[in-house]
């Protein structure tokens, strides 16, 4: 009963606002009248008439009645007044008075003005029909703001609530939108509303439109309307509905297409930079090195420091001693370019790190794979000790800087801002791997190592330099790809180990010792991930047919995709 004198309510207002738009009162004065009327249906009259008023005050005026901060005063001789207090008390405990009808001081007969307590007056009350009424004024003004993104939600609530009373706004918005996506919205909405008409021609123009425009959204509100035609035998309005039905689920199958091949890509992406350092130091140099996942980890917490330098500073209390890093207090473009810093100092902290590994421990173990796979699993395990006693056993928290954090959406195939930069990182990282391998002296002298160790060092090669160097490279990469993993997620001591067997995984399906299989098998993987979680809408068990197929693969191919012959497999 209370909604249908809502919408009676606005009805009426609409039918009064559209033949006497000329002479209306003010806002402020219509507010004031709703407040002191007693007649709840006329007080909702009152209130819905605010709809079409072009007046910036209004939403203000509406949610503060809405929140209670109104009184009704009722002076010594004269009608009650809806009045404001303000902020500000005096050592008396009272405050200024504002009327409501015309946002002026209240003043006594003298001309002074009038200071009152709250308890010497009487609130303003609202019910559930006064705030459905002030509500739905508001979704209908919101219509009319300046930001878009306002006016696209306002029309998206609006069409959700197929309220009938606001089409005649809805085609009124439609007529003066410019914006594309809004325009988009709200014919969306004039769609939605149409469907709930009770008149039979509206209804069908609605899913007419509808099955135009193709939005997700009104999916389930087509269903319903689908079932309401059957139930009422009607089968001009059941075929307009089934189409319109179609034709979202046509667009449903093109948006999760393409959303898998992007979701995939990224993937696939985010394997190949973890990937990429390992590709070296078991690729060309054979050596197994289970603590591959601590050099990500490395860049992922150097990006953390990085961070906490450009903002307030880092506290560390590593074995029981504190430490603090001051910070630089930056705000702003300033302090959202630290993730720019951060990258060339994972890289370089991480190449430091797995320089010290292998003059410390790997150059010992060359050509003995079984102790190599164990003393860098032990390495792995004081690291991640480390890490916890540096910075503690929780995850810690990398904030995204704003140019990463946003999404573009096309066609409803949402683009993550931070996905679609993984890709392009991945494509540099593989193009920087590229030419250091190929156009570079460190390059040239990496390959002679890898294709004949003891012919390069007949030929003057510091192998045991190159050495050092490549695995350096190759940490320094894993290192790089600490710093993007701490963007799409918390960094924590075991931030490597949720890595380490997809890195080996994704070399060794790409043949050890290729980089180009490298690429091929993570874009693959993270493709067929994705295809397989799409289409059983089970991540687990899509993870679980990923792992098999590889294994059937490895079975009948166990080099991989491309074999390459390198000292590894000599």
């Amino acid at each position: 009963m209370k909604l249908s004198a809502v919408a009676l309510s606005c009805l009426l207002f609409l039918a009064h606002a559209l033949t006497t738009a000329q002479g209306q009162a003010p806002a402020r004065q219509i507010i004031n009248d709703a407040i002191v009327e007693e007649d709840q249906a006329k007080k909702r009259d009152l209130i819905g008439s605010l709809s079409l008023q072009a007046d910036d005050t209004i939403p203000g005026l509406l949610s503060a009645w809405s929140d209670g901060q109104y009184f009704l005063y009722t002076p010594p001789e004269g009608a009650p007044i809806a009045i404001e207090l303000g902020a500000e008390k005096d050592a008396a405990g009272t405050a200024a008075v504002t009327k409501i009808s015309d946002g002026q001081p209240l003043v006594d007969p003298a001309g002074q003005p009038v200071r009152l307590k709250a308890d010497q007056l009487t609130s303003v009350k609202t019910n559930i029909g006064i705030r459905r009424a002030i509500k739905g004024v508001l979704d209908v003004l919101e219509l009319g703001a300046t930001d878009p993104v306002k006016r696209l939600q306002a029309a998206k609530t609006v069409g959700y609530s197929q309220a009938l009373e606001k089409l005649p706004l809805l085609e009124k918005r439609l007529e003066a939108e410019t914006d594309p996506e809004v325009l988009k919205g709200v014919k969306e909405a004039v769609g939605l509303v149409k469907i709930k008409s009770p008149d039979d021609k509206v209804k069908l123009e609605g899913f007419q439109l509808l099955q135009e425009l193709q939005t997700l959204g009104s999916y389930d509100l087509i269903t319903a309307g689908l079932k309401q035609a059957e139930t009422a035998n009607n089968p001009e309005l059941v075929a307009a509905a089934t189409a319109a039905l179609k034709s979202v689920d046509s667009h449903r199958s093109f948006v999760n297409f393409f959303g898998t091949i992007f979701r995939g890509t990224s993937l696939g992406s985010i394997l190949l930079i973890a990937s990429l350092g390992l590709a070296i130091t078991f690729g060309l140099m054979g050596v197994i090195n289970m603590a591959h996942g601590e050099m990500i980890a490395v860049g992922a917490y150097t990006t953390y420091v990085v961070q906490n330098v450009f903002g307030a500073g880092l506290a560390l209390s590593p074995f029981g001693f504190s430490i603090m890093i001051p910070g630089m207090h930056a705000t702003g473009a300033w302090y959202q370019t630290y993730f720019l810093f951060a990258l060339p100092l994972s890289f370089i902290v991480a190449a430091g790190v797995g320089i010290l590994l292998e003059r410390g421990v790997i150059q010992f173990l060359y050509s003995r794979p079984l102790e190599s796979l164990l003393a860098t699993w032990g390495v792995s395990l004081v690291l991640q000790q480390l890490f916890r006693l540096t910075f503690g056993a929780n995850n810690v928290q990398v904030s995204s800087p704003v140019y990463l954090s946003g999404n573009w959406t096309i066609n409803d195939i949402v683009f993550n801002w931070n996905r679609v930069f993984v890709i392009g990182f991945a494509i540099l990282i593989v193009f920087g791997v590229w030419l250091i391998l190929t156009k570079t002296p460190l390059g040239l002298l990496i390959r002679a190592v890898m294709q004949n160790r003891n012919m390069a060092a007949c030929m003057g090669v510091r192998t045991n330099r190159v050495n050092m160097m490549t695995f350096g490279l190759g940490s320094g990469l894993a290192g790089l790809a600490g710093a993007f993993l701490s963007q799409i997620g918390n960094v924590g001591p075991s931030l490597g180990q949720t890595y380490i067997v997809d890195c080996f995984m994704t070399v060794v399906v790409g043949g050890v010792g290729n980089l180009v299989g490298t690429v091929v098998s993570a874009v693959g993987i993270g493709l067929a991930d994705q295809s397989i979680q799409q289409i059983l809408l089970n991540p687990v068990m899509g993870k679980v047919l990923v792992l098999l197929a590889i294994i059937l693969f490895l079975q009948w191919r166990p080099a991989g995709i491309f074999v390459t012959r390198s000292r590894s497999l000599d």
